[in-house]
């Protein structure tokens, strides 16, 4: 089965929305019309600039998709500083990243939340990107594989072959997170596909094999090919690179051959 790869540009709490406008311009004019028709291009700023960037692709007519990095499971209450899954359907978000090791080293987050919030994500029409990934520690006691796969089973609890056939998991190992250490294509590809085999244990073959699965953990152009050339990685999770549009646009550009 041919999956289209979706490259994905987490922005973290980085760019005002002048700054974000500007960035996506750029992006957008650097990057040819015919790289859309082999990958997917999804861009996650911080809340604020959401809705500016959200004009920005609708009025222009680009071809990028609008993300954002988290959301709470409920469609309101009394959550102070929290966004709910439906204001971002309002904004026509297509992606939403759930789970980031930073939300669950730094907030708290647990197996339990994720699980709710990608339930949340998927009953108001957006795809949840689910990520996974475990620490220098972890790997180097040889739990990478317990970690990652434990992961992934919590977060699909309870979605159908359906709901998970559509969903994308992005596998990004902890310590390789803005570090500038990158785990080898190999490495990369080897857990990939235990994911994508975990996922067929649970489900079915029809199932794992649509799965998207994306890498992320200081993904450059240098690397993105490379990468991407591994038969069970779908696209990349892309932190600091994305910040710089010429960069991220040559990123994408290599990961399409």
């Amino acid at each position: 089965m041919t999956r289209k790869p979706l490259i994905s540009g987490n922005w973290k709490m980085n760019l005002n929305h002048f700054e974000a406008i500007q960035t996506v311009q750029k992006l957008h004019y650097l990057l040819p019309k015919d790289v859309f028709e082999q990958i997917d291009v999804s861009i996650h700023p911080p809340f604020t600039d959401i809705r500016s960037v959200q004009t920005l692709i609708d009025s222009e007519d680009l071809d990028l998709k609008v993300g954002a990095q988290h959301c709470h499971w409920e469609d309101s209450g009394a959550f102070t500083g929290e966004v709910a899954p439906v204001f971002l359907e309002k904004l026509n978000v297509e992606y939403v990243v759930v789970g980031h090791s930073e939300r669950r080293e730094i907030f708290g987050e647990t197996d339990e939340m994720v699980n709710k919030k990608v339930a949340a994500i998927q009953q108001h029409g957006m795809t949840p990107i689910v990520c996974c990934g475990e620490t220098l520690a972890e790997r180097e006691a040889g739990e990478t594989e317990t970690k990652v796969l434990g992961q992934i089973e919590a977060a699909l609890a309870g979605r159908s072959n359906e709901q998970i056939a559509v969903l994308v998991v992005a596998y990004e190992p902890i310590w390789a997170i803005g570090t500038g250490q990158t785990a080898t294509a190999d490495d990369a590809q080897s857990v990939c596909h235990a994911i994508r085999e975990r996922v067929r244990d649970l489900t079915n073959d029809a199932t794992a094999d649509a799965l998207r699965v994306q890498y992320g953990g200081s993904v450059k152009a240098g690397n993105a090919a490379e990468l991407m050339g591994q038969p069970d990685i779908d696209g990349a999770l892309v932190g600091g690179a994305s910040l710089d549009p010429d960069e991220f646009a040559r990123l994408i550009q290599f990961s399409v051959g």
